[in-house]
């Protein structure tokens, strides 16, 4: 998987649930936590979204994940770019089938 598929998926995910754990989108994502520190350093670094400590316990550090307007504009590109790809193999498929299709009656 491209790392704009991953960082979509995680946009995705943390714009449905930023107060989780990193733990939770880790497993959702099928992403170990090396991973997962490397994705959100880069969308953080990209502006795409905002890290926050929400608690100070020196056992236990939580954040929230937020994306940013630069965040929501990128996953809105990205989702677009990612259904067309989508709807381009879902042709190409159609036209080989077709193909395959009339073959098969000759």
């Amino acid at each position: 998987m491209d790392d704009n598929q991953d960082h979509l998926n995680l946009l995705r995910k943390i714009n449905s649930k930023p107060g989780h754990s990193q733990r939770r989108p880790a497993d959702a994502l099928k992403f170990s936590l090396g991973k997962l520190n490397y994705c959100l350093k880069a969308l953080n670094k990209k502006g795409l979204i905002k890290i926050e400590n929400f608690k100070k316990n020196p056992k236990k550090i939580n954040y929230i994940y937020k994306l940013t307007p630069k965040g929501i504009s990128e996953k809105t590109n990205l989702t677009l770019n990612f259904m067309k790809r989508k709807m381009q193999e879902y042709d190409e498929l159609k036209e080989e089938y077709d193909e395959l299709k009339k073959e098969i009656k000759e």
